[in-house]
């Protein structure tokens, strides 16, 4: 009985340095996007389902999976944040999929540029590789101003970081410093942020 109040201060104290470590981590990220030059990876908001459906086409939104209502607020707040940060973002680019556009567009208010290398490649290693060298190499050449974003499918930021970001988490890059890794070719995870 008498050691019930201590493991619940000592449980409590965990929680609490847990919280303040996140949000170390979290101010540290906005502080980083505030300098510039970084490429953020973000995934589509909330779109219901799990994949699409059988014979779908890239240019008819009423044939694809697509954000919900709930997906449309999701991507709003994302932008909301980046907007009240004070955030610069100078390019946003999207893959071809509605639901990565409409994020895209609901989140920063701008028609993004479209980029195949972005879209979703599932079951197919070599055409998610040249996706990934394509991405690298714009990466590398973004110096700023501001920031980049690039809004494409979970898989494909798996492939890309090593990372599958949880729902409503930006994954912040830059080119790696060491040559890169295997599971990380040529890119630096320099921060991850929740933003839902």
């Amino acid at each position: 009985m008498k050691r019930r109040p201590f493991a619940f201060v000592a449980f409590a104290l965990i929680i609490y340095s847990f919280g303040a470590s996140n949000a170390g981590s979290t101010e540290a990220a906005w502080a980083r996007l505030a300098t510039g030059g970084y490429t953020v990876f973000l995934t589509h908001a909330l779109a219901p389902g799990a994949g699409d459906p059988p014979h779908f086409e890239l240019d008819d939104c009423t044939t694809q999976r697509n954000l919900s209502d709930r997906g449309r607020q999701q991507a709003l707040r994302r932008g909301v944040r980046f907007a009240a940060r004070a955030v610069s973002i100078s390019r946003v680019y999207s893959s071809r999929w509605c639901r990565t556009i409409d994020t895209a567009n609901a989140a920063f208010r701008v028609d993004p540029e479209l980029l195949e290398a972005l879209d979703l490649v599932e079951d197919d290693p070599e055409a998610l590789a040249a996706q990934s060298k394509e991405i690298i190499e714009i990466i590398r050449q973004f110096r700023g101003p501001g920031n980049q974003v690039m809004v494409t499918h979970p898989e494909n930021v798996e492939a890309l970081t090593g990372i599958m970001p949880r729902e409503g988490e930006a994954v912040i890059v830059a080119p790696s410093r060491k040559g890169g890794s295997e599971d990380a070719p040529d890119l630096d995870v320099v921060a991850r942020l929740l933003l839902d």
